[in-house]
């Protein structure tokens, strides 16, 4: 399995509620963040929504699909937002989100590895080209979030 880490930052010229409200509903990605194919609720959680289960599509620029489960693990409302991935890739990923003056700091980190088998072949030579291709869905999220929000999405 080849191990990737991940850390993106999003600066949200928009309040933590605003970003709050998006984000809290996963369901909705894929109506304003366009590499994310599809999710399928699979369970779900209890009220606050851990323990929810849903399957997540990707496409990113690369001619492949990603699909892996993604367990809810944790939400700490307008902080934090943790799940175990199964499936393709196998790991966590936790988005953060903080308040800075009438911005929302936004930072997703995702450890990761894959499971799947051509990828970790080409791992030693196709990790940069990898990390590339997430990057990008990650600018597509951003540009999404902002024209869902009307506003400004910055990369730090």
């Amino acid at each position: 399995m080849a191990d990737y880490r991940f850390s993106t930052v999003w600066r949200v010229e928009a309040s933590i509620q605003a970003v709050w409200d998006v984000f809290s509903h996963p369901d909705q990605w894929p109506e304003w963040w366009g590499s994310l194919e599809r999710i399928v609720e699979i369970k779900k959680g209890d009220l606050q929504g851990i323990g929810a289960l849903h399957r997540y599509t990707w496409k990113g620029v690369l001619p492949y699909r990603l699909t892996f489960d993604i367990n809810v693990l944790n939400i700490l409302p307008y902080s934090l937002l943790e799940g175990q991935a199964s499936g393709a890739v196998e790991g966590r990923g936790v988005w953060y989100f903080s308040a800075d003056g009438t911005e929302t700091i936004v930072r997703y980190d995702w450890n990761v590895r894959t499971t799947i088998r051509w990828m970790n072949y080409l791992a030693p030579l196709a990790a940069p080209v990898f990390r590339w291709n997430h990057d990008t869905v990650m600018r597509e999220g951003a540009k999404g979030l902002a024209r869902k929000l009307a506003t400004h999405v910055y990369i730090d």
